[in-house]
């Protein structure tokens, strides 16, 4: 059934299905604090891969806290690092209300809490003399991968689009087609899907932050022609489709002068927008140690590799940690009746080709590496434009002739 806007959630038996999802630019004040967390945990594993840091930046109006456990041999001069961030995502000018130069930046770190290093440095696997010299998670918790045959990336595509609107965004600040452009913004896509397929884009939602004295129609038609219609194909926008740019009239003050921000607190904008589950568990600032960030990582590698390789179209992998334990305590998989092989099969093959205790996996994608602080911004999978380890597909031809199907016609 259907009533307006208002659809069943049901991508299999829909005739049609509206979805959104949003995305934000850097220079909004929780991605600020996401950016700052992974800048200050890239800037330590430079110096020390074996760092333990969980990093955590809060921000409002002209203040920067940076907050957290740290165990590290490295020395990091934090103030910098905060107002290097600031500056290079746009915040320059003093009348915007926040600015790198003007901004006061606190610090509050301790080290790691013993009893949670207990764990991590020596699994109980390994206490138990199962696994020697393994290390445990750092945390409990589900993490959740998912894949699906929308996008080249293998993404949802409301998501994916939301990203690109966004991105787009920043860009047109960035190189000055929009002036008149400021670095707070947010956008959001609704694609209509028929039948269970992404069949047309029926919304578009922009919202920009800008300087005072620019007419609202100036502002609406420079976003609609330098942002919208750049960022999404012209084949899946129709003149059905409705652009909502600065619905309240007027964004002038934004950034932090308008909002507190918080590290973690877009965490759907960081994975799929939405569309699939999500165990809960944030990523930036927190080294590779915390299963709610690597497991996450591993997980989404499953996905898409599961689906490159053909096996199913749409993938959802869980998995599950305790703390100071190496093994997943679950696994579990879920295909959306698309799958081509059972499920069982997929699982097993999952067992077989995958180490998922904290180590390999860290081992695996190289992940004691200064690479976070480019993955706090658009989102964490789907980066076409980056070169990250968990988005490769170079499992999916063994996957796929393990399971008996024909191989991918192409696997990175």
């Amino acid at each position: 059934m259907e009533v307006g806007d208002v659809s069943v959630y049901s991508f299999t038996h829909a005739d049609r299905l509206l979805f959104t999802s949003e995305s934000v630019t850097e220079g909004h004040p929780d991605k600020l604090c996401d950016q700052v967390s992974d800048a200050v945990l890239d800037a330590i594993l430079t110096d020390d891969p074996d760092a333990r840091v969980a990093c955590e930046t809060a921000t409002t109006t002209g203040t920067v806290l940076v907050a957290g456990e740290v165990t590290t041999s490295a020395y990091v001069d934090v103030n910098h690092i905060v107002r290097g961030v600031v500056r290079d995502i746009g915040y320059t000018n003093a009348d915007y209300g926040f600015d790198y130069q003007t901004c006061g930046v606190l610090t509050a770190i301790k080290e790691q809490s013993p009893d949670i290093a207990a764990g991590v440095d020596e699994a109980l696997e390994a206490k138990e003399g199962m696994d020697a010299h393994e290390i445990g998670a750092g945390d409990q918790g589900m993490m959740f991968g998912f894949a699906v045959k929308e996008t080249p990336e293998l993404m949802p595509m409301p998501i994916t689009l939301a990203h690109r609107v966004a991105k787009e965004l920043a860009a047109a600040r960035k190189a000055r087609r929009l002036s008149f452009l400021r670095p707070d913004g947010k956008s959001q896509v609704t694609v209509e899907y028929r039948h269970g397929r992404p069949h047309r884009v029926d919304k578009v939602v922009v919202a920009a932050q800008h300087d005072p004295d620019v007419a609202q129609t100036t502002i609406r038609e420079g976003i609609e022609e330098e942002v919208i219609k750049r960022a999404i194909p012209a084949e899946l926008l129709d003149r059905g489709t409705r652009f909502i740019i600065n619905a309240t009239g007027r964004f002038v003050i934004g950034g932090p002068m308008g909002d507190a921000g918080l590290t973690g607190r877009k965490i759907i904008v960081d994975t799929y927008g939405g569309y699939a589950r999500h165990g809960g568990g944030a990523f930036s600032g927190k080294d590779p140690t915390k299963v709610d960030r690597s497991a996450a990582y591993a997980a989404r590698y499953i996905a898409k590799n599961v689906v490159m390789a053909g096996l199913a179209e749409r993938f959802e992998v869980q998995l599950a940690y305790v703390i100071g334990l190496a093994r997943p305590i679950s696994l579990n998989v879920e295909t959306y009746g698309t799958a081509v092989v059972p499920d069982a099969l997929i699982l097993q093959l999952i067992e077989k080709h995958l180490d998922l205790r904290p180590h390999a996996i860290i081992s695996r994608f190289r992940l004691q590496r200064p690479i976070y602080r480019q993955t706090a911004a658009y989102g964490h999978f789907g980066r076409a434009d980056l070169d990250l380890p968990w988005e490769r597909t170079d499992l999916a031809t063994t996957l796929a002739r393990d399971a008996g199907v024909a191989p991918p016609v192409a696997a990175t």
